[in-house]
């Protein structure tokens, strides 16, 4: 869902930078249409608040049960917590860092650095582009056992997904992104291969 570029082009504005021989990809944030479904949510959110409002206090006021007491805090967290977690969806960014043989990741939530990670690949363009089946085609297997016909389940076949896996010079085979179009990850590979 969180997509990066797959160019160095100056009409990608700071998603795709360049800076002292060091390219920087970062990825784009959600489509539009998935804020009008926060709004929606935030909508929900509150309307739940409003009408608990009442309710919670009353459960927070019996001090001596604190069944009554974990339930009313669990409710007040619950309606306070979510839209934060559902916002940071909104503002989770994951960065790419490529120079020579050398490969940072790091994810950002609300623009701070949770986890940063580095690696030391074997050569400067050691990227696989794999494909990932996790569960057996059924549909494929059905119509080729004549159970079902072919042009029925061609739209229930399970395609996978394809994924950028990295060599490091510690022998092991990293994914660092993955993608439903393999066009997409073959032309990421070739720009990170450039730098």
């Amino acid at each position: 869902m969180y997509i990066f570029p797959v160019s160095d082009d100056s009409s990608e504005g700071d998603r795709a930078v360049v800076r002292d021989s060091k390219l920087i990809l970062k990825t784009y944030g959600l489509p539009m249409i998935f804020w009008g479904y926060l709004a929606a949510a935030f909508a929900v959110l509150l309307i739940m608040w409003l009408a608990s409002h009442a309710v919670i206090l009353k459960l927070l006021s019996y001090k001596e049960d604190p069944t009554l007491l974990f339930l009313g805090h669990l409710v007040q967290w619950t309606l306070i917590l979510t839209p934060i977690v559902l916002l940071g969806f909104f503002f989770y960014e994951k960065v790419l860092e490529k120079k020579g043989q050398e490969l940072t990741l790091t994810y950002k939530v609300f623009f701070i650095p949770f986890w940063r990670k580095s690696f030391h690949l074997t050569a400067k363009d050691s990227f696989i582009v794999n494909h990932f089946l996790d569960s057996p085609n059924m549909a494929k297997l059905r119509a080729r056992q004549g159970i079902e016909s072919a042009e029925a389940m061609k739209h229930f076949e399970n395609k996978g997904y394809f994924e950028l896996c990295i060599k490091t010079d510690k022998k092991a085979s990293i994914a660092i992104d993955r993608h439903s179009r393999k066009a997409d990850l073959v032309k990421m590979k070739d720009l990170l291969s450039k730098y």
